[in-house]
């Protein structure tokens, strides 16, 4: 009877570490599959990045620019006031 349950047991812990086994197969490939998606991730959001980046130096070039023809306005509307004024007086 001692030598049944030694088999009977040795099938139990043959089972549970097939069990174990595949559990660890099906973790693997969850663990893959998660990989893969956040390394997709990571590339997505380096790429958003770039263009963040990018859009903002644009964005900078644009302001500076703006700058740039106020000033230039500014400066063409003193000159036509005086010019305005040298004609009122003439």
């Amino acid at each position: 009877m001692a030598n049944w349950t030694s088999r009977a047991e040795t099938l139990r812990k043959l089972k549970r570490a097939a069990q174990v086994q595949r559990g660890n197969g099906a973790l693997l490939v969850t663990i893959c599959n998660l990989r893969h998606e956040l390394e997709t991730k990571d590339n997505a959001m380096r790429r958003l990045e770039l263009v963040i980046q990018q859009r903002n130096q644009t964005i900078d070039a644009l302001h500076n620019r703006i700058d740039t023809l106020q000033a230039q306005n500014k400066r063409l509307d003193e000159e036509n006031d005086r010019l305005a004024e040298m004609v009122r007086l003439s």
